[in-house]
């Protein structure tokens, strides 16, 4: 193949990749716990998937549900301090091992962490067995000629929290005017103070 259709393959089996997943029951679960959370909205994630923890972190502060990332392997080292009474976590992971992860799961609940939604593809894995609540992924195929590069799974990772964060934005009512307080540079900060036109 050549260099563009490599390229334009790897978009397309990414894109299925999303368009596979078949959301359920627990999805609407996890949206009635993050909306009741009582404490605050903790994401974590190890490498490339603590990337899209943090990102699903940031959206949700800018649409109105205030959250934080913590580093699994941070955690170890004190910042586990963060988990408080009440607080609900998603911790995400593709093979629902990560070590670090299941670790800070373990020693959360010891400091009163009351949800925890796993989002992970492995249908055997303690993160399955540790969560209240479990996103599937579904099996996903990597486009990486080796297998091993994790695109199509991080791409499903990624729309998955991004469907969360925009249907809670949703669910609480947010407005422009409210989203312009949280985001006010840049941009979108200069979008978000345009009268609306309808």
């Amino acid at each position: 193949m050549s260099r563009l259709e490599i390229m334009n393959d790897v978009l397309r089996r990414e894109a299925e990749a999303i368009l596979a997943v078949r959301l359920t029951e627990s999805a609407d679960q996890a949206m009635d716990a993050l909306l009741s959370c009582q404490g605050k909205i903790i994401a974590s994630g190890m490498g490339k998937a603590g990337l899209i923890a943090r990102k699903f972190a940031a959206i949700l502060c800018s649409t109105g549900t205030p959250a934080a990332f913590i580093n699994p392997g941070e955690a170890a080292h004190g910042d586990l301090g963060l988990i408080g009474k009440g607080d609900c976590l998603i911790a995400y992971s593709t093979s629902g091992k990560t070590r670090e992860v299941i670790e800070m799961i373990h020693l959360g609940r010891h400091l009163g962490l009351a949800t925890v939604i796993g989002v992970t593809s492995h249908p055997e894995s303690p993160l399955r067995e540790l969560s209240d609540i479990v996103i599937d992924m579904g099996e996903i195929e990597e486009p990486c000629p080796l297998g091993l590069t994790p695109s199509a799974s991080m791409a499903v990772m990624s729309a998955l929290s991004d469907a969360l964060a925009l249907t809670l934005m949703g669910e609480k009512g947010i407005t422009k005017q409210e989203y312009g307080l949280r985001h006010h540079g840049g941009y979108l900060g200069q979008q978000a103070r345009l009268p609306d036109t309808k």
